[in-house]
């Protein structure tokens, strides 16, 4: 299935392109223009494969030799997971590119290029079945949002991508490391040297050597989803990214963490990681409590939405680690309806710093007069923070603590506690940044919101609604499909 290359190549295409036009015409309209029509492509292209593709299990495939010598092809193959973190990663795309045409005026070509290279490296991930393919696109989707931070960051983005730096590629290493462990067990009890996930998945299952290596894994994809106390880079990060780099950070690229605690983890590892999971649900019950805690303390409003974000993919691990298939189930829903709502919540916040030119909330107040239909629409990405039922977000939450419950009750009680810390800052954004009497500095009129935010925060309204209120047909497309379970289209082993 030739899409599937094409999935990656078309963002990374389309953003050099843009790079292009902008370095010949000098305008970030173009640029953005070219990005615009990219993304579309991708859509449709997307689109077709969704409609190509049915059943459950592997639903495509992608194959050809690379580096024959040392065993390692260009495989990409697609299940139900893939292919709903794939339609995820087009969605946040689109605030990201919307936040780009007013707050990027300095090389905007290049932004989009490295935008673009991000989101194709994303997918690359999100595809690969070859560990060393995915290691490297693992490496391309990082190393363009350290150009991203480094250019267009706030005042303190040198400390901050230093940071992002040292514990990107530190774990990435530590990943590298256990791939190649991985490979050399394999060499030893079969004399075959390979790269494929499904000839190894029968190696990370039975080796003796399998928790060192699965801890490798394990340590690698918590760095980046983040999982205290692996989370030290994100705030900061997150504070000093661009708008739109702060979109894709939180939206998407801590889900390829997700993923691979999934795919690589779970699914390679499922002894081991079992055995570890009560000590990886303890920590997701910390970073529950600790992180909502920091969130209620923030006046910065970047600060607080990215501590709350911490805080909720607590409850992504705990599903994931639950060992059941509800679990699971709630884990997806959770990665879904998070990116969703954390982006919309980051796009929000972004529209009133560029028009009041403070993120401090000591600084706002009483904006709901001023700017009556996004404060509507904060109030209800509020509530899908602080887990109101009907919205995609509670789904998710539910799923996972009733998981949490069968295996641990005393877990599942201080993860349910992490609502109430959710109510009260959700609650404090919205009392202290769109009620009470205007207390905004500025003096520069704050308008309306320009069309496009009010649309993209229109959709992610709906499609959390959705969710909310019909998540079957979610749950059915994005279950992960086992390694055993790869069989070609045309019903034979591959």
């Amino acid at each position: 299935m030739f899409a599937l290359p094409a999935l990656i190549a078309l963002p990374f295409l389309g953003g050099l392109a843009a790079w292009l036009v902008g370095l010949r015409n000098g305008s970030a309209r173009l640029p953005w223009l070219v990005s615009l029509l990219t993304l579309l492509l991708e859509a449709l292209l997307l689109l077709g494969v969704t409609g190509m593709t049915g059943g459950s299990g592997w639903r495509g495939h992608f194959a050809m030799p690379w580096i024959p010598l040392f065993g390692i092809d260009f495989r990409l193959d697609m299940d139900g997971l893939s292919l709903v973190m794939l339609w995820l990663n087009l969605a946040i795309a689109v605030p990201v590119l919307l936040t780009s045409s007013r707050e990027i005026k300095e090389r905007p070509g290049l932004y989009h290029f490295l935008t673009l290279a991000t989101i194709a490296g994303i997918n690359g991930v999100f595809l690969s079945t070859d560990l060393f393919l995915f290691f490297f696109f693992w490496e391309l989707m990082l190393l363009p949002m350290f150009g991203v931070l480094l250019i267009w960051g706030g005042e303190h983005r040198a400390r901050a991508t230093l940071k992002f730096f040292i514990f990107t590629q530190g774990s990435g290493l530590l990943m590298l490391l256990s791939i190649l462990a991985l490979v050399f067990v394999h060499v030893q009890e079969t004399g075959q040297l390979t790269f494929n996930y499904f000839a190894l998945a029968g190696t990370g299952a039975m080796s003796r050597a399998a928790f060192p290596i699965m801890l490798g894994f394990l340590i690698a994809f918590a760095v980046k989803l983040p999982i205290v106390p692996f989370h030290a880079w994100a705030p900061e990060v997150y504070a000093e990214a661009p708008n739109g780099g702060t979109i894709l950070l939180a939206g998407i690229l801590g889900k390829t963490g997700a993923f691979g605690l999934i795919r690589f983890v779970f699914e390679l590892f499922p002894a081991a990681s079992a055995q570890i999971a009560p000590v990886v649900m303890a920590f997701a019950v910390v970073g529950i409590l600790y992180c909502g805690w920091l969130a209620v303390a923030q006046d910065d409003m970047k600060r607080l939405v990215a501590y709350s974000s911490l805080s909720h993919l607590g409850y992504v691990v705990l599903g994931i680690f639950s060992g059941t298939r509800v679990g699971m189930e709630g884990a997806v829903v959770m990665m879904v309806a998070h990116g969703l709502s954390t982006s919309a919540i980051f796009l929000i916040t972004g529209f009133i710093e560029e028009r009041t030119g403070t993120r401090d909330m000591r600084r706002l107040g009483g904006l709901w007069p001023a700017m009556p239909q996004l404060s509507a629409f904060a109030m209800f990405f509020a509530c899908a923070l602080l887990g109101l039922p009907g919205i995609g977000d509670f789904v998710g939450e539910f799923l996972t603590l009733l998981a949490t419950w069968h295996v641990n009750h005393v877990m599942a009680f201080f993860a349910a506690a992490g609502s109430v810390l959710s109510s009260i800052y959700a609650l404090t954004w919205m009392l202290r940044v769109f009620y009470g009497p205007p207390v905004f500095a500025g003096e520069a009129p704050l308008g309306r919101p320009v069309a496009g935010v009010m649309w993209t925060l229109g959709a992610a309204t709906v499609l959390l609604l959705v969710i909310g209120f019909f998540p079957q047909p979610l749950l059915d497309l994005s279950a992960p499909a086992a390694p055993q379970q790869i069989v070609s289209l045309a019903g034979g082993a591959r």
